[in-house]
C-alpha cells in the first residue's frame, strides 16, 4: 500500500522549524498505526531526537509539563486549533514498580525508541519528508524493526520483544493488549496472550484512573462484550471488577421465567445487547444485577430469589465509581441507572406514576435507562428487544416528556401559602406545597388557582 498524504498546516510548519534547526521528525505509534490501516488521521503522534529543552528554544508557544520527554505544541490550521504532543526519543531502564522506569534518558536514534514499545503495530515509524515545497507521508520512509507491519495484515495483537518483559515494565500494557484487541477486532499473538494470563496479578500495581481509561476505551468500542470477555479470560476482570465475579455460578432460573444464565454470563450479555453507545451507560448495563449474588435467598421450592438486589446494586456501583475515579456526573448516572432499573412495565400505570418515573430516574437518564432495560431483557434470553408493555410505557413516557409536570409547574407557590394562611417562612409552608404537589401529580386538571388556594385553607390544620 502506497502512503502519501498531505499534512496539516500547523504539523508542516512544525516539522519546517526541526529541519531548520537540524532535528529530525517522525510519525509513530498509533497515528502510523491508524494510516496504515487505512482510518483517518485524527492525532499526531510525533518522536524526535531534540530533548524538550532544545524543543521548547525553537517552538516559543510550546510547554513541557512531565518527566517523560513530552511536549505539548498549540498549532492552528485554519479555524481549527489543536496541540500536538512531540516526544523525545528515550531508552528506559528496569521498572522495580511495575509502572515506571526508575530513570528515563534519552535516546538518540528512533532505532532505539521503537525498541522500548510495548506492541509491534505501535512500534512503527515514519520520517517526515520533503517533496519540492510539499511535505508528505511517504511509505518508503517507513521503519518497521519488529514487523509491525506484517501483523497488521494478520490482525495480530503481539508484544515487543519478550512479552513478559513488557508486561512486567508496565503492567498497564496487559490492558492495552486488550483494548487494542478490542478496537481493532484482532487477536492476541499466543505467547503475549500466555504472558497476559502468568502476568494478570501485576495489574493490581497499576493506578486506578489508568484501568479507568483502558476500561471505557473498551467499552466505547464496537465490541465491548468481547473486551471484557477477554478481560475475564485474561484473569484481570477479578481485579478490576470482583464484584462481577461473584455471580459465576449463581443461577438465576426460576419456573416461567426467562432468565437462561447465571448472574455473571446475564451481566455481560446483557452489555452485549445493550443499544447504547455510550461507555458510562454500558458500565451501567455491565454492573446492573451486580447486586444480585449479595442478596440471595430461596424460596420454599429452591428457586432463587433476589429481592432489592437493585438497591443493593446502586450501593455496590457507587463504591465502585469511587474505585475508578469517575466524575460525579458519571458516578450518579451509573448509580441511578442501576437503582431504578427495575422499573414497573404495566399498562395500566397512572400518568401520575408515569411522571414519578420520570423525576426519579432525571429526565436526562430516562433514554439510557430504556436501552439498559433493552440490554437486560435480551441478555435474559428472550428474542425481542422490547414487549409490547415496554413499548406502550415508552410511548407513554415520551407524551410526559415535554416536560414533566414538576413542582415549579403548580398554579400556587410558597408566597400564595402564606398570604392565605397569615403565616411566616417555614416547615409548614413546604408540608403543604407537598401535599398539594402529590394530589394534583394525580389528576392535572386540578392545577387552577381557585381551586389550590382552597385546598390551602383545607390544609392549614
Amino acid at each position: 500500500m502506497e502512503v502519501k498524504e498531505l499534512i496539516p498546516k500547523g504539523v508542516s510548519e512544525v516539522f519546517n522549524i526541526f529541519s531548520s534547526n537540524n532535528y529530525e521528525l517522525y510519525l509513530v505509534g498509533g497515528s502510523i498505526r491508524n494510516m496504515l490501516l487505512g482510518k483517518a488521521l485524527t492525532d499526531w503522534d510525533l518522536t524526535t531526537n531534540a530533548t524538550p529543552e532544545e524543543m521548547l528554544k525553537i517552538l516559543p508557544n510550546a510547554f513541557y509539563d512531565n518527566s517523560f520527554g513530552t511536549v505539548g505544541v498549540p498549532i492552528e490550521d485554519g479555524d481549527k486549533k489543536d496541540v500536538i504532543e512531540i516526544t523525545t526519543f528515550r531508552s528506559e531502564s528496569e521498572y522495580k514498580d511495575h509502572r515506571h522506569p526508575e530513570s528515563v534518558t534519552w535516546g538518540k536514534t528512533i532505532e532505539e525508541d521503537l525498541k522500548r514499545r510495548d506492541f509491534t503495530i505501535n512500534a512503527i515509524a515514519l520520517k517526515l519528508t520533503k517533496n519540492g515545497n510539499e511535505i508528505i507521508l511517504d511509505e518508503k520512509n517507513i521503519i518497521d524493526l519488529h514487523d509491525g507491519q506484517t501483523d497488521l495484515k494478520n490482525k495480530l495483537i503481539r508484544a515487543v520483544g519478550n512479552p513478559s518483559e513488557r508486561f512486567k515494565e508496565d503492567a498497564l500494557r496487559l490492558m492495552r493488549a486488550i483494548r487494542f484487541a478490542t478496537q481493532l477486532e484482532f487477536t492476541i499473538e499466543d505467547k503475549t496472550w500466555s504472558a497476559i494470563k502468568e502476568d494478570a496479578v501485576l495489574l493490581s500495581n497499576i493506578s486506578w484512573e489508568r484501568i479507568r481509561d483502558e476500561l471505557l476505551k473498551i467499552l466505547a468500542s464496537d465490541t465491548p462484550y468481547d473486551g471484557i470477555m477477554l478481560l475475564d479470560k485474561a484473569g484481570l476482570l477479578e481485579i478490576i471488577f470482583p464484584e462481577i465475579i461473584k455471580g459465576k455460578s449463581i443461577s438465576q432460573v426460576r419456573p416461567g421465567r426467562h432468565h437462561t444464565t447465571d448472574v455473571f454470563d446475564h451481566n455481560v450479555l446483557s452489555l452485549k445487547y445493550c443499544p447504547s453507545t455510550d461507555p458510562i451507560v454500558r458500565l451501567a448495563t455491565l454492573l446492573h444485577d451486580v447486586g444480585k449474588p449479595y442478596v440471595l435467598k430461596t424460596d420454599d421450592e429452591g428457586h432463587p430469589i433476589f429481592y432489592n438486589h437493585e438497591v443493593k446494586g446502586a450501593l455496590i456501583a457507587e463504591e465502585i465509581a469511587d474505585r475508578l475515579r469517575l466524575s460525579k456526573k458519571q458516578k450518579e448516572k451509573i448509580v441511578t441507572l442501576i437503582r431504578w432499573h427495575m422499573f414497573t412495565v404495566d399498562e395500566n400505570i397512572t400518568d401520575a406514576a408515569i411522571r414519578r418515573f420520570i423525576r426519579r430516574v432525571g429526565l436526562e437518564n430516562v433514554s439510557d435507562i430504556m436501552d439498559l432495560r433493552i440490554g437486560d431483557r435480551l441478555g435474559s434470553g428472550t428474542k425481542t428487544a422490547e414487549s409490547w408493555r415496554l413499548k406502550k410505557v415508552k410511548e407513554r413516557i415520551v407524551a410526559e416528556l415535554n416536560p414533566p409536570f414538576s413542582i415549579n409547574d403548580l398554579a400556587i407557590d410558597g408566597n400564595d401559602v402564606m398570604n392565605e394562611l397569615g403565616i411566616k417562612p417555614g416547615p409548614k409552608v413546604g408540608e403543604i406545597i407537598q401535599k398539594i404537589f402529590a394530589e394534583v401529580d394525580e389528576d392535572l386538571s386540578k392545577n387552577t388557582k381557585d381551586y389550590l388556594i382552597k385546598r390551602i385553607k383545607e390544609l392549614k390544620d
